[in-house]
């Protein structure tokens, strides 16, 4: 066996705080216990544990009540979280973890390795992300209370990396055993082994989380609460920030106001992005559309966007433009000759009137529905708007909320082209494949596969680099990949969309690992 254990080394994480400015606070000072953070999180999600769903809401409040066997310095190496130990075998077969010992779910009960095996096996079943992720796990071994062994049919070599919290969280087995898991309370009314225990959630308005005073890992966590709030309004959540009503927020105020916040004293603005989460926005065509089935078609909207203007106009040039489905933040496999489709108006203007849609009367070639993950800029869907106004193409925005579009992108499939927020992930297998693997496509499975797209190649080099353990060859077939995918045209890719943290600078270690906000916060206190 391959020992692939990693000890917290003392003194961590002042280092990271020099070396990873942003990440982690600079302070030095011992911890102070107590106090309440509010933090902000836009927009609400529909449930709090991502074990049915890869929201951004529920992988940042997740975590904070239930967790994973493992969590991940800002390299992505593996620390002990649940598993205290772990090992893999030489062929990549079997996954070997030794649990913490005297650990307690929230409501009193022991946990165990009854616990893992049950959440790996439910993840890999209803995780949109899960389906493939765990794909190769064939069974889980529970040789004792405290003991794990994973088997596996083929090689995953990025496994080992999707057992966070966020991505994989470890829930009660005798709270989700012979219920239907889609539907289980607990979902929206958490109990876990984390940091904060679930006090109470006023949809609308905020949930309540307060310290778990039998925590493993005491003296943590230092606040006494945590509430997290739900504004909706960019405006809003900038004055509640300076009010000081909330002490955190990302993603929470307007692009336009970052320099601002840049210049106020009592905050600091973090504009990095998450290593485990590989931010990526992009917009995908319903390819069951007959309009958009047709690739010539597709190949003129592609070229009536211009994205570094986007990236201009909307992301106030924060963001990182990439044309490729593995965008620039996995630095390893992004193919950097892909580059955005060719912006020409009078090109794409001739492919439309040569495939048959010429102007109207009034101007207009045809509609297309356009819906937009709220965790889109919604200027991003009026930038799209625009663009395929001046070739004639009328892109009619539909606005929901997040529950809602999820509905009617996924369940419904009421849309023609919709704007996303797929993240690459740490790993193409777990963040890219879901989008574009032809078997990962179900209705009603929310963030996998909005376009429908389907090409046996593209399935097989998929399929490929899940389970090849050399490096050099995997970075080959995603490169092979990402060409087959920018000809067919299933998406026009945006990139790393800004990732942008407010807090205030009393605020000390919101992100001590590579989880960024989908940590567990257990680290956080306040420094006046």
């Amino acid at each position: 066996m391959v020992s692939l254990n990693v000890f917290r080394c003392a003194g961590l994480r002042t280092v990271l705080a020099v070396v990873l400015a942003g990440f982690v606070s600079t302070a030095v000072a011992e911890p102070k216990s107590g106090g309440n953070l509010n933090w902000i999180v836009s927009p609400e999600p529909a449930l709090i544990v991502p074990l049915t769903t890869s929201a951004g809401g529920s992988c940042e409040i997740g975590p904070k009540i239930v967790e994973g066997l493992l969590t991940f310095d800002f390299d992505l190496n593996p620390k002990p979280q649940l598993a205290t130990a772990w090992s893999v075998s030489k062929d990549g077969l079997k996954y070997h973890f030794e649990l913490r010992k005297g650990v307690k779910w929230h409501d009193g009960k022991d946990f165990t390795s009854a616990d893992v095996a049950f959440s790996i096996l439910t993840i890999k079943q209803y995780h949109p992300r899960g389906r493939s992720t765990l794909a190769n796990v064939e069974r889980v071994e529970t040789p004792d209370a405290h003991t794990v062994d994973l088997v596996l049919s083929k090689p995953a070599p990025y496994l080992l990396t999707a057992l966070a919290a966020t991505e994989s969280p470890i829930v009660p087995k005798h709270l989700y055993e012979g219920t239907d898991i889609v539907t289980n309370k607990h979902n929206s009314a958490p109990i876990g082994t984390g940091p904060f225990v679930f006090k109470e959630w006023v949809r609308g308005s905020y949930v309540a989380l307060e310290r778990n005073p039998d925590y493993w890992d005491k003296p943590k966590p230092y606040l006494d609460k945590l509430t997290v709030r739900f504004i909706p309004d960019p405006a809003a959540r900038a004055l509640a920030l300076e009010s000081g009503d909330a002490d955190l927020g990302g993603q929470a105020i307007p692009l336009s106001d970052v320099e601002r916040f840049k210049a106020l004293p009592k905050f600091q603005v973090d504009t990095w992005s998450e290593p485990y989460l590989g931010a990526q926005h992009q917009l995908y065509f319903n390819l069951d559309s007959p309009i958009l089935s047709k690739i010539e078609v597709r190949r003129a909207l592609a070229g009536a966007l211009d994205i570094n203007a986007l990236n201009k106009l909307v992301w106030f040039g924060y963001g990182q433009v990439s044309a490729s489905s593995i965008g620039t933040l996995i630095t390893k496999y992004h193919d950097t000759s892909i580059k955005p489709y060719p912006f020409d108006l009078k090109q794409s203007e001739a492919a439309l009137d040569a495939a048959g849609y010429k102007r109207g009367p009034d101007g207009t070639r045809f509609k297309l529905r356009l819906l937009w993950n709220p965790f889109q800029e919604k200027r991003a869907s009026e930038f799209v708007r625009q663009s395929f106004a001046k070739i004639g193409v009328d892109a009619v925005i539909e606005n929901y909320d997040f529950a809602t579009y999820v509905t009617k992108a996924y369940t419904e499939r009421a849309f023609d082209i919709t704007l996303e927020a797929l993240s690459n992930m740490f790993d193409p297998t777990v963040g890219v494949q879901r989008v574009f693997w032809s078997k990962n496509f179900k209705i009603g499975l929310s963030f996998a596969n909005p376009a429908h797209y389907s090409n046996p190649e593209v399935d097989r080099l998929l399929e490929a680099t899940a389970v090849e353990p050399d490096e050099a060859k995997r970075k080959t077939q995603f490169i092979e990949f990402q060409n087959i995918v920018y000809k067919d045209i299933p998406s026009i890719e945006f990139g790393a969309n800004p990732r942008i943290v407010v807090l205030a600078k009393k605020v000390k270690d919101y992100a001590v690992t590579a989880e960024g906000l989908r940590g567990n916060f257990a680290d956080v206190y306040f420094q006046e």
